[in-house]
């Protein structure tokens, strides 16, 4: 498939944005639980407006896709069958949470509802923080979900597509958060730090699944079955028209096999070793400018990623238009 700029920054930045809210309501929970100090409620406005700005800049971006935007609201009308129309809705839906978050935090009107057995206090940033989280999860479903639930493109239907927008979204947002926290709450940039490692690990262990399956799939059609006819040797000349098509633009990248490795090792290197380095530093107290390297670095390599997983879908149509005049 051809990759398209806006879908890539689409992914991507509301991915850094699911995450980095993610991070924010983990460290919020471990604190609630005492298992952290408590965090300040500045931090956590900041880092809920930054995540809200991803969002929102995502979101924009996705428009930049559409042939007529004027109609973009209709693309949640088919919430029943759609998982596009189902991502139309929870972006919105969990961008106004995250709103409402970091509003609570910002302005300290945040009282207690109830205690658990536990004794932990339930205060709205809980409720809000849960109804968050699950929202976030949801969002990560239904995007991976638009490609994971076509089964004619074998590279992307599979289980390892929603376990990876999942995986690099949350590493992506949680290397933020440790760069964020270096500048607002050093204290805390141990813990998210830690966490981007693990998670970043885990995305290199379910992203390189998906780079070795995807290498061992074998076309189950044939030029043969794509026209219809038998014969044991059959060599395409020319397109049939007088230049490129639809077909032919949208259905292919057009890049070489060759381009295509390298691309595997840009992400492999940059959205994976090198943050994993840089993050462990974190770990043992470097300052900002390391972990804001980790992110940079880190989601430069994820458009690159995101860029290979378009391309790597094999449309099937593309046996049939193999030339091009």
């Amino acid at each position: 498939m051809r990759p398209a700029f806006s879908v890539i920054f689409l992914t991507t930045l509301i991915g850094a944005g699911q995450g980095l809210f993610l991070a924010l309501f983990t460290a919020e929970s471990y604190a609630a639980f005492d298992l952290l100090p408590a965090i300040a409620p500045g931090f956590l406005a900041a880092g809920s407006l930054l995540a809200l700005l991803l969002l929102i800049t995502g979101l924009g971006a996705s428009f930049f896709h559409l042939g007529h935007p004027e109609r973009a609201w209709r693309s949640a009308a088919q919430w029943r069958t759609s998982w596009l129309s189902r991502e139309v809705i929870a972006l919105p839906a969990f961008s106004a949470i995250v709103a409402l978050y970091g509003l609570v935090h910002f302005s300290g009107a945040n009282p207690t509802l109830g205690m658990l057995p536990s004794g932990a206090p339930i205060k709205v940033s809980a409720v809000l923080g849960s109804l968050g989280t699950l929202l976030a999860f949801l969002l990560f479903i239904c995007t991976a979900m638009i490609y994971a639930c076509l089964r004619f493109l074998r590279e992307w239907h599979t289980p390892l597509t929603v376990i990876n927008y999942t995986l690099l979204g949350g590493a992506s947002g949680f290397t933020l958060a440790a760069a964020l926290a270096a500048q607002l709450a050093p204290e805390r940039t141990g813990f998210f730090a830690g966490w981007a490692v693990i998670i970043t690990l885990m995305g290199l262990v379910g992203r390189g699944a998906s780079l070795v399956r995807n290498r061992r799939l074998k076309p189950r059609s044939t030029l043969q079955t794509a026209i219809g006819i038998k014969h044991p040797r059959i060599v395409q000349k020319t397109q049939g028209a007088m230049g490129g098509s639809f077909n032919t633009r949208e259905f292919f990248h057009g890049k070489s096999v060759f381009f295509l490795r390298r691309i595997q090792w840009i992400v492999v290197t940059c959205v994976f070793l090198v943050p994993a380095v840089l993050l462990a530093a974190g770990v043992w107290g470097s300052g900002i400018a390391v972990l804001a390297q980790a992110f940079a670095i880190q989601y430069l390599g994820l458009l690159a990623e995101r860029w290979l997983f378009f391309a790597q879908a094999n449309h099937p149509q593309n046996l049939y238009y193999q030339a091009v005049p």
